[in-house]
């Protein structure tokens, strides 16, 4: 490990890239399997990723995580794969406003068992993590990409921003917006019950959803005591979690055959160097 570490920051991107496929190689994957949803499309943009950082390795100055810095490339390969497509799905689309996503005038909430430690049973978990799988690429790149990296990839927001080149709060709306997406495709497709009248005026439900989203935001729990949560808020907040905890289990490794493949790729161009 300790060689990986220092091949990792070489000035020579023929010890440095290996080093960093190694490290990256699975996420850049992940990252870029959610974002085009083909697997042979998501080799081929890991592929070009390395091959582009070994290119442009010089121009890397170390300012950056080298991570954030190769799941940028990645991005803006896997989106561009996307968008050249012409099969319909690349159709641009709109996700509604904030105010439009907010879950205050639903009628149901998902049938969750909130009271436990597990938030769902198996069968619902499976069947939630292949909405959201699908959901996600129905999102407008703009959302599915940073909610990809931040709740697949699970990057810090700061580095989400910076591979994106976006400004913090422009981020963070944007995963905030994109997770209610997934909340109601979760609450139109999955087992639910009537839902329960609110016990709080409309402003502080809207404050302990900010707040909620906020604290998925940095992967802490959440900071306000169930007894304070009416039945409604709790309900709401475990659909959240189904989908987060969702995105966690789209985290899949390179097959093994796809990973050589991108290994020999990198080593012809250490070859050609």
């Amino acid at each position: 490990m300790a060689a990986i570490v220092t091949d990792r920051v070489s000035a020579n991107p023929s010890r440095a890239i290996p080093a960093l496929f190694i490290e990256f190689g699975p996420r850049t994957y992940a990252l870029a399997l959610r974002i085009t949803g083909s697997a042979s499309e998501a080799e081929d943009v890991v592929q070009e990723t390395f091959t582009q950082a070994f290119r442009k390795w010089s121009t890397f100055e170390g300012r950056a995580d080298p991570g954030t810095w190769l799941y940028a490339i990645a991005a803006r390969f896997a989106k561009r794969r996307f968008r050249k497509r012409g099969d319909g799905s690349t159709k641009r689309s709109k996700l509604k406003s904030f105010s439009e996503l907010t879950p205050m005038k639903d009628d149901s909430v998902i049938d969750l068992a909130i009271d436990r430690r597990q938030p769902a049973d198996p069968l619902m978990r499976a069947e939630a993590r292949a909405m959201v799988q699908t959901a996600i690429l129905a999102l407008p790149p703009q959302y599915r990409v940073p909610l990809v990296m931040k709740d697949i990839l699970e990057l810090p927001l700061e580095e989400c921003a910076q591979a994106l080149g976006l400004k913090l709060d422009t981020v963070k709306t944007r995963i905030h917006r994109a997770r209610l997406a997934l909340r109601k495709v979760l609450n139109d497709g999955l087992r639910t019950r009537r839902a329960p009248e609110p016990e709080y005026d409309r402003q502080l439900c809207l404050d302990l959803l900010g707040a909620k989203l906020e604290a998925m935001d940095s992967g802490r729990a959440f900071p306000i005591g169930r007894d304070v949560m009416c039945e409604r808020c709790r309900s709401i907040f475990a659909e959240l979690d189904l989908g987060q905890n969702s995105c966690a289990e789209l985290l899949e490794k390179i097959p093994a055959e796809a990973r050589k493949r991108i290994e020999k790729a990198i080593a012809q161009s250490v070859l050609s160097a």
